[in-house]
């Protein structure tokens, strides 16, 4: 076999074995890569919403973390009691456009998961629930139909938007 020929397949032994090798090796890192983003947008926003609980312990006299509405909230609680919701369905919205889709992997639909808990447990408080009407407005109107969906089927009663 003279320099010619050795080459020739080199080249053929590169282009058969070692490109298909390459292009997998370059998927799985992008894939890897992707997963990571992924995972730091959901940290990024569970930290947000960790945050927004600090907000809910520093104000424990609106009693956010109970079941039950707190019964005759005074006009100063009535207005920060708005401004923490204002808040969280502000969170509930970056979450929803950032982590959700409607096809999504196992490991994607796992943190989504934890948000439609977060929803979930939010719609079932009266005083949230019927000022969800006016904390929609201007929201986006995927998340809209989405946290109406999810109120809904918590309730039993739909939201009427004005």
């Amino acid at each position: 076999m003279n320099w010619h020929e050795f080459w020739e397949m080199a080249s053929f032994v590169v282009t058969v074995i070692g490109l298909p090798f390459a292009v997998i090796v370059f998927m799985k890192q992008e894939r890897a890569e992707r997963e990571n983003e992924e995972e730091e947008a959901y940290l990024l926003l569970a930290n947000a919403y960790n945050d927004f609980l600090k907000v809910v312990l520093a104000n424990s006299d609106l009693q956010l973390r109970t079941t039950a509405a707190l019964e005759n909230p005074t006009p100063e609680q009535r207005e920060r009691m708005q401004v923490i919701f204002d808040m969280l369905v502000s969170l509930f919205e970056r979450a929803y456009l950032v982590a959700y889709k409607e096809d999504m992997s196992a490991s994607e639909r796992r943190r989504w998961n934890s948000w439609d808990d977060y929803m979930r447990e939010w719609c079932a408080r009266d005083d949230f629930f019927f000022s969800l009407p006016a904390l929609l407005r201007g929201e986006d109107a995927g998340f809209q139909a989405y946290i109406q969906r999810v109120a809904q089927e918590v309730r039993g009663s739909a939201i009427l938007l004005s």
